[in-house]
């Protein structure tokens, strides 16, 4: 069975100024979403879904649904701060979202085959899609408890305008990952990958330390997994006052690692992130297409 691809798209131009997912980076106008739908068809995926706001449909699917037309099925799911368990309401005075992990949850009737999460501002390259798309596509059939994350190098994720937030990752000796720790402030500085810490000094990390760029492979059980467990996070009274509280997907993972529930296998990827976290990097980004068009790893027209 041919994996699915999820790409997550609710939180639309939250920091960019605008549906930045929407900009057209490529030639003809193609966005960073476009490639990696591309670069998911040619690694064997069967189907996309997106996860968005309800209030823009429309344009999502004039400008986004209808070129996937002909190449790959693809569905929409909506995300909504309302969509809660039975028995539970929305805080009041609460109007951020739940976080991605709630954002995977909106998906669980729709997808019934191991599937890989990916965030839609972020170019990931083939390499990425191809390593995390061979591992679902070797699952058995029926598998549980077994998933991925490609793990970048961390020295191949870095902006040349300002710092990034990344998940510096460890691991154990059969590859698995055994935590995630988020850094908010990591640049290149003297040569050298660093990340602040608390105390504002700086800690020298290694440039292939394995780094989560939200790409991670599961399988149709997580989202069992992700239901119980989100009823839990909102029967803690703290999340439901703190009206920013939100669900992430490591804060699910970690849970089924460290109740050895699942085992999450850390894939090296050789691909090298981009995006455009700042707006300074659009220009970048745009050449860096155009290269990489000029090799002829990409058409000059994907759809």
């Amino acid at each position: 069975m041919k994996p699915t691809l999820l790409l997550l798209a609710a939180g639309m131009g939250s920091r960019y100024g605008g549906l930045k997912q929407l900009d057209g980076l490529g030639p003809n106008g193609e966005t960073i979403m476009d490639y990696s739908i591309y670069d998911a068809i040619q690694a064997g995926f069967g189907k996309i879904v997106f996860v968005i706001r309800r209030d823009f449909e429309q344009q999502f699917r004039e400008q986004v649904l209808s070129k996937y037309e002909g190449h790959i099925p693809a569905e929409l799911v909506f995300q909504a701060i309302d969509a809660l368990p039975e028995g539970f309401t929305v805080p009041e005075g609460r109007e951020k979202p739940w976080g991605t992990n709630h954002a995977i949850l909106m998906a669980k009737d729709v997808i019934k085959e191991p599937f890989c999460v990916i965030n839609c501002d972020d170019f990931y390259n083939r390499d990425c899609f191809k390593v995390i798309g061979k591992f679902l596509s070797d699952l058995p059939k029926g598998a549980r408890n077994s998933y991925a994350m490609v793990g970048f190098r961390v020295g191949n994720t870095l902006s040349e305008n300002g710092t990034v937030s990344r998940g510096l990752c460890s691991t154990n000796a059969e590859g698995n990952l055994t935590t995630v720790v988020e850094r908010t402030k990591i640049e290149r500085r003297d040569g050298k990958v660093q990340y602040m810490n608390e105390d504002e000094s700086w800690t020298i990390v290694d440039d292939n330390t394995p780094t989560s760029m939200n790409v991670w492979g599961f399988t149709p059980d997580y989202f069992e997994y992700s239901d119980a467990y989100f009823k839990e996070f909102l029967s803690d009274p703290k999340n439901m006052e703190n009206k920013k509280s939100e669900y992430f997907i490591p804060m699910m993972v970690n849970k089924l690692i460290n109740d050895n529930t699942a085992t999450v296998k850390v894939l090296d990827t050789t691909s090298t992130w981009f995006g455009v976290t700042y707006p300074a990097d659009r220009d970048g980004v745009v050449a860096r297409i155009q290269k990489l068009i000029d090799e002829g790893v990409y058409p000059s027209k994907l759809f």
